[in-house]
């Protein structure tokens, strides 16, 4: 869904909610639904093919949904504290217009999307860049009551590519504008096992792709499983003034990187 791998399911940020996945009952077959000892149950509502394995979705009969990849959790509706966070301090941090251009990826259930769409002008301008077409379908779709149907925003423009080589053909163009945030909330986020030069997202290459793809003042909000300060050292090395936030209660901490283009 824009990244590599899948979160932790020990990483959500609410401690109550990683008791509530611990009730799945993993071992089913492929048309049982997710079976759970809280009232109610998971059904898989949509499969979708992934070059890192089935992407599945499943609705409660709560009302909740989970996202899940090769069997790992990728996200789940009412756990997504920090994410919003993440559209919400990119948007707030943007320089001033009547008319920002804001690029996003990867969609997710649109959460992020979300928050940062109410705080956006209503002359913005959003790309989301999101290589998996059932999340955007499922976002128009059975999602949309979680994400306030984000996509129906006459604002927002889907790119079905790669976030990081549209990066980094934006920074090579010098024709082309510039974003003034470039959001990102991939599967996967910084960690210590990231090639701090070669990683196509979280790299030296592609850190500074994205600055040159920015505006003056520029911003890069980057969603991470947790702290991880290498990252940030690469961030300060690529010209942004950074500041890191950390979210989420019980549990992992996730942060959210603020990185603002300087000079």
């Amino acid at each position: 869904m824009g990244g590599e791998g899948g979160r932790d399911p020990n990483g959500l940020e609410d401690a109550d909610h990683a008791v509530f996945l611990a009730t799945f009952d993993r071992v089913r077959g492929p048309t049982r639904p997710l079976v759970s000892t809280m009232a109610g149950r998971w059904n898989t509502i949509g499969i979708a093919s992934t070059a890192d394995g089935p992407l599945e979705l499943h609705r409660h009969d709560s009302g909740d949904f989970l996202i899940m990849i090769d069997g790992r959790v990728l996200m789940v509706s009412n756990a997504s504290s920090s994410e919003i966070a993440l559209g919400e301090l990119a948007c707030r941090a943007l320089p001033p217009g009547d008319a920002p251009l804001v690029l996003s990826s990867g969609l997710g259930m649109g959460c992020t999307l979300r928050a940062a769409l109410d705080l956006l002008p209503s002359q913005a301008t959003v790309e989301v860049c999101e290589m998996t077409e059932a999340v955007v379908r499922w976002c128009r779709g059975p999602l949309a009551s979680v994400n306030g149907d984000a996509l129906a925003d006459t604002r927002v423009r889907v790119h079905h590519v790669d976030v990081a080589m549209y990066i980094a053909r934006r920074a090579q163009d010098d024709t082309a504008p510039r974003f003034d945030a470039i959001i990102l909330d991939l599967n996967v986020g910084p960690h210590a096992g990231v090639d701090a030069d070669t990683d196509p997202f979280y790299g030296t290459t592609a850190l500074a792709n994205a600055r040159a793809a920015l505006s003056t003042n520029g911003v890069l909000a980057v969603w991470g499983e947790a702290p991880d300060s290498a990252f940030e050292r690469r961030l300060v090395s690529a010209g942004f003034a950074v500041e890191v936030t950390v979210h989420g209660r019980g549990g992992r901490k996730h942060a959210v990187y603020l990185a603002r283009t300087r000079g």
